[in-house]
């Protein structure tokens, strides 16, 4: 295994993609990659049958009716079997959606000099460029994207907030505040499917530590994301006024494990544009996250530690087991699936 220092491409993805240049081998996954070696690639899995799950049916009323009860069923068993659903009636409009993916696009539609303003800095993920780099032999991903802390507000780093076009930071600041009041409305339905008091979830968001990520593809069609389900990859369906919701490593934890944090990926071509939109939520960093005492019993009994500073945490084990996977690329005996990268709840808008 060689690690290397983290640096900055001369061509982006997307530029590489404009010019018509063909991707180098740090983009490509072939027969002779490490990742290969730990699940095969499939470009054209079936469609998945996703959950969908009504968000308005947890707030139509301050009692459980049979409409919420039945809700409450249908996400208690999506997030026991998939780890993830798409959220409808969540009462964001499509307009409103439309709003966010044009705030996205117009970013990266900007000349490259425009867009260079907000490159990232070396070592650190906030800002516009490409992932970091933690091996000389690690394949990237054949996308651009921008990473911005967005709460809490004052940690934001706005010179990474771009300024053009000019309602941009407006925008993603507005989408922040709605997202934020619907996930604790998630939050606080998934605790009562477990039978749980409303704000045992929520409660460790209070202060909530979010990220937005944008990142710009070059693929076959608008369907992109994959998920991982007993065993099998499927591709998500697209629902145009649907947020995507996928659980992370935290709150799989918190359920001691009757949630699951699904693995998750996407994969691209150069024949077609897609653009994502994603924020993740964090607890404070100096919060303990740990399992619900409830959850605990003879039939199952405790299976995660407690954990501090889960981002930093996790981030840290993301890079270990990435630069695991360049040593052991041969070791077939090995377990994919049980490597999570994601954080609390991951809301996706796909365009």
């Amino acid at each position: 295994m060689s690690t290397c220092q983290d640096s900055l491409p001369m061509k982006t993805a997307q530029q590489m993609a404009m010019d018509g240049d063909e991707p180098t081998s740090k983009y490509i996954i072939n027969n002779y990659t490490t990742y290969t070696k730990f699940s095969p690639i499939e470009t054209s899995p079936p469609l998945g049958s996703v959950p969908i799950i009504d968000i308005d049916g947890f707030v139509s009323s301050s009692k459980q009716d049979d409409q919420q009860i039945n809700e409450l069923t249908k996400l208690r068993s999506a997030l026991t079997t998939w780890g993830c659903f798409q959220a409808v009636n969540h009462g964001l409009s499509a307009s409103y959606l439309d709003s966010i993916r044009h705030a996205i696009k117009q970013f990266f539609k900007l000349p490259m000099e425009e867009k260079r303003k907000y490159l990232r800095e070396t070592g650190s993920v906030e800002g516009y460029g490409n992932d970091i780099t933690y091996s000389e032999n690690q394949v990237q991903d054949w996308c651009d994207r921008l990473f911005l802390r967005i709460l809490p507000e004052d940690q934001r780093k706005l010179k990474f907030w771009p300024e053009n076009p000019s309602n941009f930071r407006e925008t993603i600041d507005d989408y922040t505040k709605k997202i934020k009041l619907i996930s604790v409305v998630i939050f606080e339905a998934m605790a009562k499917s477990l039978d749980l008091e409303d704000d045992c979830f929520s409660k460790h968001f209070t202060e909530q530590r979010d990220v937005l990520q944008g990142r710009h593809y070059k693929i076959r069609g608008v369907e992109g994301l994959q998920v991982l389900n007993d065993g099998s990859w499927y591709m998500v369906p697209v629902i145009h006024d649907a947020l995507f919701v996928n659980l992370g490593d935290q709150m799989q934890i918190m359920s001691n494990g009757i949630f699951k944090s699904p693995v998750h990926r996407v994969v691209t071509n150069r024949d077609k544009a897609r653009v994502s939109v994603a924020m993740f939520t964090e607890p404070e960093a100096d919060k303990e996250i740990g399992l619900v005492d409830d959850l605990v019993n003879e039939k199952r009994p405790r299976v995660y530690k407690t954990v501090k500073d889960f981002a930093a945490f996790n981030h840290e084990c993301f890079r270990k087991v990435l630069l695991l996977l360049m040593l052991c690329y041969d070791d077939t005996s090995m377990d994919p699936h049980r490597w999570k990268v994601d954080l609390s709840i991951d809301v996706k808008v796909k365009a």
